[in-house]
């Protein structure tokens, strides 16, 4: 279903109870809202929530900035390292900020649980410090501060990355074949099990919505932002910060940075995550959330 947020078309999925406290869930770079795990979503569900996943901008069935280029990765930090306040994205995590505070809006939510995963995780921050009194509690999730200073993805890592944020596949099957080689990448998960889960969602996510130009802006989005401390230095909702302690994408140390500059904040690192959600740590990460959204009802 669409929705108007901060004036754009915004693609949600509503399920649960109208009356029950809503969990708003933010995806990540380039992830569509079914990389929400379905059975994730049935057990908030099942323990009496309300749960709202959506589409960001520029992926899914959002809306699309169609024709607007982004910046070269590459030029654009190095641009960043001299000149910090120069915009040069199309648009940034505050404007998805703004995107999320849109939704609860357009769905009459007073306050929301909202649970963000890698870049929804830093955009859930810059919610919860400049939106505070829609934040019920909070809950990022394989996320980062993007403080100066804190550990990368390794050079492997790291190249996939900047050219899933760069690449045009000019077919499906070239797009499936780029984002298998991303998930597999920084997922802690091996064998062919993993492999047939992740292209199992990665086929369903092309066959949605095949849009190949929506991650390059995104990703100018992530750099032009840049340091989130100045807003998560500023939250005030209950916090329990979630990392993989095997993710290879965003390391540890960048959870324990976000959970060390929210004052107050808990820490839970989850043996054998890397930067996914994989299926037999689902009712344990499920667990998690409930535990603390409950707790800060």
């Amino acid at each position: 279903m669409q929705v108007r947020a901060n004036g754009i078309s915004i693609e949600i999925e509503d399920r649960g109870g109208k009356g029950d406290p809503v969990i708003l869930l933010i995806m990540g770079f380039g992830g569509q809202l079914i990389l929400w795990p379905d059975e994730l979503v049935e057990r908030f569900v099942a323990a009496g929530f309300r749960v709202i996943r959506f589409d960001n901008r520029d992926i899914g069935l959002s809306y699309k900035y169609d024709g607007v280029k982004a910046p070269h990765p590459i030029r654009q930090l190095l641009v960043k390292r001299f000149f910090k306040r120069r915009r040069m994205a199309p648009y940034s995590l505050e404007d998805m900020a703004a995107d999320a505070v849109g939704v609860l809006d357009a769905l009459a939510i007073d306050r929301a649980h909202v649970v963000g995963v890698s870049m929804g995780g830093m955009i859930c921050q810059i919610l919860a410090a400049d939106h505070g009194d829609r934040v019920r509690s909070l809950i990022p999730v394989m996320t980062s501060t993007n403080a100066p200073g804190l550990p990368g993805p390794g050079k492997k890592v790291r190249k996939i990355l900047f050219k899933a944020a760069r690449f045009r596949p000019r077919t499906e099957e070239e797009a499936v074949a780029a984002s298998m080689a991303f998930f597999e990448a920084i997922s802690a998960r091996e064998g062919e099990a993993a492999r047939e889960d992740i292209e199992t969602i990665v086929r369903r996510s092309v066959s949605r919505n095949f849009y190949p130009e929506g991650p390059a802006r995104q990703m100018a989005a992530i750099i032009d932002t840049g340091d989130l401390r100045r807003w998560t230095r500023r939250i005030a909702a209950p916090s329990l910060v979630i990392h993989g302690a095997a993710d290879p994408l965003i390391p540890q140390a960048c959870g324990e940075d976000v959970a060390r500059n929210i004052d107050g904040a808990c820490f839970e690192a989850v043996e054998g995550m890397g930067h996914d959600m994989p299926p037999e740590l689902l009712p344990r990460l499920a667990d998690l959330v409930i535990d603390h959204c409950r707790a800060n009802a």
